[in-house]
């Protein structure tokens, strides 16, 4: 992973971070709990969550979680199943026509590997997903990763890697098994 961001854990802008993350779970808490038919509380919830409306045509099936909200960007025609998490510090930008399986996680926030500076740092690196990509039930995808257009993410993969457009990848540590 290559490090876009380095923040100070005791510092003026980690505080003004802890305080959004504060107020966005406040209001996932919220969203969690409306009635499945409440499309207008959904969409007021989210327009708090993102900063924004949510684009039309974006479905999201709640529960949905979020750290921060604001620095997510869903593309036109985006289909989110229940129970996914965007951990969006550092940014996560999905692509159009995009479908996002149940349990998958986005994290681009870290630490350092080292014991000394653990504790003390934030580190975090944006998640890029481009066009038509299926990302499959209960994957995780890590800090700084790029998948490409028209890639699977099998269920359960882990991704630490960049993805190449049309590939399919799979398992603990996702690889690449096959191209097309």
């Amino acid at each position: 992973m290559s490090i876009d961001r380095l923040m100070e854990i005791h510092s003026p802008e980690f505080k003004a971070m802890s305080e959004r993350v504060l107020r966005t779970t406040e209001l996932t808490s919220r969203l969690n709990v409306l009635p499945f038919e409440d499309e207008e509380g959904k969409a007021e919830l989210f327009k708090l969550i993102l900063g924004r409306p949510l684009p039309e045509r974006v479905t999201i099936y709640p529960p949905f979680f979020t750290d921060h909200g604001l620095n997510l960007d869903f593309s036109e025609r985006v289909f989110i199943n229940q129970n996914c998490t965007f951990l969006d510090y550092a940014g996560i930008t999905i692509g159009e026509r995009t479908m996002i399986g149940p349990k998958a996680t986005f994290i681009t926030v870290s630490h350092p590997v080292d014991p000394e500076e653990r504790r003390g740092w934030l580190t975090g690196a944006p998640i890029t997903v481009a066009e038509n990509v299926w990302i499959g039930a209960g994957a995780t995808i890590l800090p700084g990763v790029s998948i490409g257009r028209d890639a699977v993410i099998a269920a359960g993969a882990i991704v630490a890697d960049d993805v190449p457009a049309a590939s399919l990848v799979t398992g603990g540590k996702a690889t690449v098994r096959r191209r097309w």
